[in-house]
C-alpha cells in the first residue's frame, strides 16, 4: 500500500514538446556606415522553433529566425538587407524555478540562450552580391500568458551577436583594417562585431496527450491532496483489520474467522500440530495424536510422553515469531510460549533454553543483538507465567542461514524464538 502511495504521487506527467512561432520587430545596432540609420521598431522579423523540456524547469530548443533590415525613412539613405539565423538554445523556465504559482498560475517566464549560424545578405549598395556568413550568439527573455492548457501567448526580446561579420548591415562598407581592403578574399574580424535585437509576439502551441505542459506543471501537484491521502489511509486501515483477533491482518489471513485463542500459522490458519483432526486450541495433547473424544489425547498415557514432547520441541515445531526488526512476539504465536510454560510445569525436572534468531537482512552484529532481545522477550513471558527462572535460559544465535533469504516467507520463518529441552 505504501508503494501504491508512492506510485500515485509520481504518476502525474506533463507534456514536453511545443511549437513556438512569433513575429515582430528588429533593430540593427552596429555595424552601420556613418549616416545610415535603422528605425527603432522595424517591422520585419519572424521566428519558428520547436522546444523540448527535460523537466518542468529546463529544456532545449532549435529555432529559425529570418527578416530584413531597412533604413529609417527620411533620416537615412536606402538599404535593404535580408538575413536568417539557425540556433540551438538552452531554456530555463523561470516561472517554475522561482515559484510564480505563489501569485499567479497563468503568468510564466522563459530565459533562453545559445549559438548557431546565420547569413547577412545586402540587396542594395556596394556589397549587394555578398552573402556574409556569420556565427551567432543569442540571449533572450520570453514572458508568457497561459490561454489554455494547449496554447500560451508569448512575447520575446532577444539580443543577437554576429561573429565573423565582414560587411556593415547597410551593405556599404567592409569591416576590414586599412591593410586588408578586399572583402571578397578576406572575411575581416573574427569577433562578435555585429549586434542586433528583435522584439516579437506570438504563440506557444503545446503538443502531447497529458493535461499540462512542463511550462505550467507545478511539482507540488505530485503530492496527494488531504482527501486523497485520507482515502489511502482508510484503505490501509481496512487492510490491517484483524477480524478474528489472531494477530494476522485480514489481507494476509487465509482463515479470517478462527475462534478466539486459537493457535494459528503465520498465514492465519488454525494449527493442528499432531494432525489428529483436533485443532491445537482444543487439543489437550497438541503434539500427541489422539481421539477427539479424549480431548485429542491418546487413550493410554505412554511412558515416553516427555521424550515425545521433548522431540517435538527440539525439532522446531514450537516457535514464537516476530515482525521485521522487532523483538515483540506476534500475537498469533504467543501461545507457543504458553505451551512451553505448561510443559515445564507438568515436568518439574526439565529445563529449557530459549534460542533467538533473525533473518539475514541487516548487519550481522546487529542481528546478534536482535536475536538475543527476541529470546529475552520469550524468557520473560515464561518466567512471568510462574516458571522458576533457574529452569529457563536464553541466548541469541544471530542469523538463521538455513532459509532462502530471497524469499519473504522464508525470512518470516527465520524471525523466531525456538526452544531446546535440556
Amino acid at each position: 500500500m505504501v508503494g501504491s502511495l508512492a506510485f500515485f504521487a509520481n504518476a502525474q506527467e506533463f507534456n514536453k514538446w511545443s511549437i513556438e512561432t512569433t513575429a515582430g520587430f528588429n533593430k540593427a545596432m552596429a555595424p552601420l556606415t556613418a549616416g545610415y540609420l535603422s528605425p527603432t521598431l522595424n517591422v520585419g522579423h519572424a521566428d519558428l522553433g520547436i522546444r523540448y523540456m527535460f523537466n518542468e524547469k529546463f529544456g532545449a530548443k532549435i529555432d529559425y529566425g529570418f527578416g530584413s533590415f531597412k533604413e529609417a525613412q527620411g533620416n537615412s539613405p536606402e538599404f535593404n538587407t535580408k538575413y536568417f539565423r539557425l540556433n540551438l538554445q538552452g531554456v530555463a523556465n523561470v516561472g517554475r524555478i522561482m515559484n510564480f504559482e505563489t501569485f499567479s498560475n497563468r503568468l510564466g517566464l522563459l530565459l533562453h540562450s545559445g549559438a548557431g549560424i546565420g547569413v547577412v545578405n545586402p540587396e542594395v549598395n556596394l556589397y549587394n552580391y555578398f552573402n556574409d556568413r556569420v556565427y551567432t550568439l543569442i540571449f533572450g527573455i520570453t514572458p508568457q500568458i497561459k490561454l489554455s492548457e494547449k496554447i500560451a501567448l508569448v512575447g520575446d526580446i532577444s539580443t543577437i551577436l554576429n561573429g565573423r561579420q565582414t560587411i556593415t548591415f547597410d551593405g556599404v562598407n567592409a569591416i576590414l583594417p586599412a591593410t586588408m581592403p578586399n572583402a571578397v578574399t578576406n572575411n575581416g574580424y573574427f569577433g562578435a562585431n555585429g549586434t542586433w535585437w528583435t522584439g516579437t509576439l506570438g504563440l506557444n502551441i503545446y503538443l502531447g496527450k497529458e493535461a499540462q505542459h512542463a511550462d505550467w506543471f507545478i511539482a507540488s501537484n505530485n503530492y496527494v491532496t488531504k482527501e486523497e491521502l485520507a482515502t489511502q489511509i482508510n484503505g490501509i486501515k481496512d487492510m490491517l483489520k484483524d477480524s478474528d483477533g489472531d494477530g494476522v491482518p485480514d489481507y494476509l489471513d487465509k482463515e479470517p474467522n478462527t475462534p478466539a485463542g486459537a493457535r494459528v500459522s503465520p498465514s492465519g490458519a488454525t494449527l493442528d500440530s499432531d494432525g489428529d483432526g483436533t485443532p491445537d486450541h482444543m487439543d489437550k495433547c497438541p503434539f500427541q495424536p489422539g481421539a477427539a473424544a479424549a480431548g485429542g489425547c491418546p487413550t493410554e498415557v505412554t511412558k515416553d510422553e516427555v521424550d515425545y514432547l521433548k522431540k517435538a520441541i527440539n525439532d522446531g515445531y514450537v516457535n514464537v515469531y516476530y515482525a521485521f526488526d522487532s523483538s515483540k512476539p506476534l500475537a498469533y504465536s504467543i501461545s507457543a510460549a504458553q505451551y512451553i510454560s505448561n510443559f515445564l510445569k507438568r515436568n518439574p525436572g526439565v529445563k529449557v533454553e530459549v534460542k533467538g534468531y533473525a533473518d539475514e537482512l541487516g548487519p550481522e552484529d546487529y542481528n546478534i543483538k536482535l536475536s538475543e532481545s527476541r529470546a529475552k522477550a520469550v524468557y520473560d513471558l515464561i518466567v512471568a507465567s510462574g516458571v522458576d527462572a533457574s529452569r529457563v535460559t536464553y541466548k541469541g544465535y544471530g542469523e538463521d542461514t538455513s532459509v532462502d533469504k530471497a524469499s519473504a516467507d522464508a525470512r518470516q520463518m527465520a524471525r523466531r524464538a525456538s526452544f531446546e529441552v535440556k
